[in-house]
Formats: C-alpha cells, sequence, structure tokens
C-alpha cells in the first residue's frame, strides 16, 4: 500500500483541458497556464513540498498534514506563476490554523495560512470561490453529482521522467461516488464525510505525492483539498480530498474574525 501525503513537483490553456479530458492527468497531465488557475500556490520550506488556493487577500487554504508540527517562521508562498521556482510573488507565513477537528488520520484535512503581507492581485492571482454547505433554494450549494468533472492542479510527481514538474499541470477528473470510494478503502482507511472522492475507475490520472493540499475545483468552485490515496491515478482507487463545503463555517468565521481584529 502506498498511501501520499505529501511532497515534490507541474502552460497550455484552459481549452487544452477542455477538449482533452481523456489526455491529461499531474501524474502524466499537461501544463497550464497559471491564468487559468490563479488561486494555486506553492507551499515552501526552501522549496516546493505541497499545493494550496487563494480564498482571501491573506489567506491560503492547504491540507492539514502539509503543515501539522511545523512553524510558520519556516514557512513561505510561491504565487502568479506557473514555473514553480521562478516569477510571481514569495510572501511569509505569519500564522497557520489546523481545523479543529483534523486528527492524525485526515479527517477535516484542512489548514489555514495567514500570510505576513496581503497578495497583489492580478490576472494571475487571484481568490478562488469556496463551495458553500447545500442550502434549500441555493442551487449553487447543491451536492454534485456523481460524474461531474473537476480540475486538479499542481507540481506534484508525475510518474514520468519526460515531463517536468517544474511547471504548474492539470487533470480533469470526475466525482466518484462517496459509497464506492468508502467500500474500496476499508482497510486501508477510512472515507468519512468530510471527504469526497475523485478519479476515473481504469486510472491514470491524479493527484500525487506534491500536490497534497492543492485545489480540486468543480464548476469554478474550490470543492476540495488534495488529501490522501493509494498510490496515485491507481485503477480502482479515486484520489481522496477534504470536503471544502464541511470546513466552509470555520473558514468563513476565522476570517472573519481576522478582520474584526485588525479594524
Amino acid at each position: 500500500m502506498a498511501l501520499f501525503v505529501a511532497t515534490e513537483p507541474k502552460r497550455a490553456s484552459q481549452t487544452t483541458l477542455d477538449e482533452n479530458p481523456n489526455e491529461e492527468r499531474i501524474v502524466g497531465g499537461v501544463p497550464v497556464d497559471i491564468r487559468d488557475f490563479p488561486y494555486q500556490v506553492s507551499l515552501r520550506r526552501g522549496r516546493h513540498f505541497c499545493g494550496g488556493s487563494i480564498i482571501d487577500e491573506r489567506w491560503i487554504l492547504t491540507a492539514a498534514h502539509c503543515t501539522r508540527s511545523m512553524s510558520a517562521s519556516n514557512l513561505w508562498i510561491h504565487v502568479g506563476s506557473a514555473h514553480v521556482n521562478e516569477g510571481g510573488q514569495s510572501i511569509k507565513v505569519r500564522r497557520i490554523l489546523q481545523h479543529p477537528k483534523q486528527n492524525s488520520w485526515s479527517d477535516y484535512d484542512f489548514s489555514l495560512l495567514e500570510l505576513d503581507r496581503t497578495l497583489n492581485f492580478s490576472d494571475s492571482v487571484q481568490p478562488v470561490v469556496l463551495r458553500r454547505p447545500p442550502k434549500e433554494g441555493d442551487s449553487e450549494s447543491q451536492p454534485l453529482p456523481d460524474g461531474t468533472p473537476c480540475k486538479v492542479s499542481g507540481w506534484g510527481n508525475t510518474h514520468n521522467p519526460d515531463e517536468s514538474a517544474l511547471v504548474l499541470r492539470a487533470a480533469t477528473v470526475p466525482l466518484a461516488n462517496h459509497q464506492r470510494c468508502s467500500e474500496v478503502y476499508e482497510g486501508f482507511g477510512s472515507v468519512t464525510e468530510s471527504m469526497i472522492c475523485a478519479g476515473y475507475e481504469e486510472g491514470g490520472k491524479d493527484s500525487c505525492q506534491g500536490d497534497s493540499g492543492g485545489p480540486l475545483v468543480c464548476g469554478g468552485q474550490l470543492t476540495g483539498v488534495v488529501s490522501w490515496g493509494k498510490g496515485c491515478a491507481e485503477p480502482g482507487y479515486p484520489g481522496v480530498y477534504a470536503k471544502v463545503s464541511e470546513a466552509h463555517d470555520w473558514i468563513e468565521q476565522t476570517l472573519a474574525d481576522s478582520f474584526d481584529r485588525a479594524a
């Protein structure tokens, strides 16, 4: 069993992803333009080790397992460039906040990073919309059906020496049935209600080491955070993501409290 949890490094346009849905994967995916994924960030301790998403001018959402037992003084984020080591902005992290329900397994695998200064928004640096909990009468928050195409991106392991992990890569993967996902992972770890799954039954397209903490975006909304899985892109084992709607209220309250303190 090769459960992944974090570590190493991925320009075509959004059109490339949409026109070739069966030809890309982060494990061998297509290079993409940062302007099509302006919310994507790289977490760095000297070099890239995890991904994350811009949700506010001072806040990044990533995975708790990426920052567990880590000091903010050793952590930076890099944004605004498809190349993991060139261009863009590098900003120091001021504070790390783990989700109060997160545990050593991967339940509520969320971490918020408060930045030392505000981001300069541009066409290559933008926040992503968070998926909200289901609410009656709110069509944009209703549960997404199995098979919904979503985009996952990062600088993680490509499993192909001919495909650079220095340039941002992305893949389109479908949401998987939750019950089926729970069944295939029985014995490896629990797939709880704070998680969602995405991937093809035949495998071949997935996030991998170094993509942890990065975004799974469905319909323009941040729906998942790369969390764990059995290996990378293995047949029958979809990737498991922390379910953003389950952390929405905590995220919103944290940002509101931060704004009140600064006022």
